[in-house]
């Protein structure tokens, strides 16, 4: 074999092995030959893109794929070039060949994988030689966007309320001090309740995660429970409750500026009621990345919390995983896992 070893890598600027828009990547493609070899180009290409694909079933015997992509950039390098009489020759040995790539400075949305979807931020190198197959190597590097602070109602407090009728009245009042938090960090909750029924009541809060995936005027959404916190029975009477709920240092960043996948998260409370509808509310809750933060939404950070991996991440069939990472509206209840519409919402338009 000619060439014995042909691979690429870049370097870590920080201590979780993460980049942002603007940033330079560094790295070098290794190309080890057990002889002198004669190459015609060593190009080196940086791409991001989204892609999204799955299969659903319409009757018994019909199939039909459905899939979306969306790039960011592609850019490339030619380092070495055959010469105008079509030779270039790399001589026996070790060779490595410098490259620095910086990220464009656009909003761009996070390295992201799921088994239906995938956002990518790949680097790859080609060797291209004469009537021989073309050698390849490719890694990826995690990309985490910058705190988008103009989300709408961001900073603001939330506040909604809720009642039902059963044996007796029971209404509940729910107050978040905004919806944008960073990774770690406390998130208060103040609930009132005025329950007039002759039972008590139990509030309970769930901190979900919701993933949606737009291709070909269909939709897939799935919805996963990351956390849930019970506090003590309310008897009869009024009384008012706060509950501090400490978000995971490892969930990811809400993913927002993708027209062909979300990733969002809720905060659903509700009353366990005996013999009666549970009133319940939902609220947006916007993970921004901790790094990135500024200090007019930072409180201390909440303690850790035990949080478990998300769904399937089992590999998608038009793609290669990324490297380990160090790792919005709506406040209509999740569909269920699987379901569709017949149309993406307008602000979740398809750029393709």
């Amino acid at each position: 074999m000619t060439i014995k070893n042909f691979s690429i890598e870049y370097d870590a600027i920080n201590g979780r092995n993460t980049f942002t828009d603007g940033d330079t990547v560094n790295g070098r493609i290794i190309v080890e030959a057990s002889k002198e070899t004669r190459i015609q180009s060593l190009v080196f290409t940086a791409k991001g893109k989204a892609r999204v694909r799955w299969t659903e079933r319409h009757g018994k015997r019909h199939r039909r794929v459905y899939w979306a992509e969306e790039k960011y950039y592609d850019v490339k390098h030619i380092l070495r070039e055959a010469k105008q009489d079509g030779v270039d020759v790399i001589c026996k040995g070790r060779h490595v060949f410098p490259f620095s790539f910086k990220i464009p400075e656009r909003n761009m949305p996070s390295s992201f994988k799921a088994s239906i979807g995938i956002i990518l931020h790949q680097l790859k190198a080609e060797l291209k030689r004469s009537m021989k197959l073309t050698k390849k190597a490719t890694t990826h590097f995690t990309f985490v966007s910058k705190a988008d602070v103009d989300v709408p109602g961001l900073l603001e407090p939330q506040d909604t309320s809720v009642k039902v009728f059963g044996s007796g009245n029971v209404s509940m009042d729910v107050h978040t001090q905004r919806m944008g938090y960073e990774q770690g960090e406390a998130l208060q909750v103040t609930v009132e309740v005025s329950n007039h029924s002759t039972r008590s009541v139990k509030p309970t809060f769930i901190l979900y995660e919701k993933k949606s995936f737009f291709a070909q005027g269909r939709r897939r959404v799935g919805t996963h429970e990351i956390l849930k916190q019970k506090i003590e029975s309310i008897a009869p009477g009024k009384e008012t409750v706060t509950t501090v709920i400490p978000i995971p240092r490892e969930l990811p960043p809400s993913i927002l500026n993708c027209s062909i996948l979300k990733q969002e998260y809720r905060l659903k409370i509700h009353l366990d009621l005996k013999y009666a509808a549970n009133p319940e509310i939902k609220f947006p809750i916007v993970i921004l990345p901790s790094s990135e933060v500024p200090d007019i939404i930072k409180q201390p950070p909440a303690a850790a919390f035990g949080y478990e991996a998300f769904g399937d991440q089992d590999r998608g069939p038009w793609s290669t995983p990324p490297q380990p990472q160090p790792a919005t509206r709506a406040s209509d209840p999740p569909p269920p896992d699987g379901a569709h519409a017949a149309h993406p919402p307008s602000n979740y338009a398809s750029a393709l």
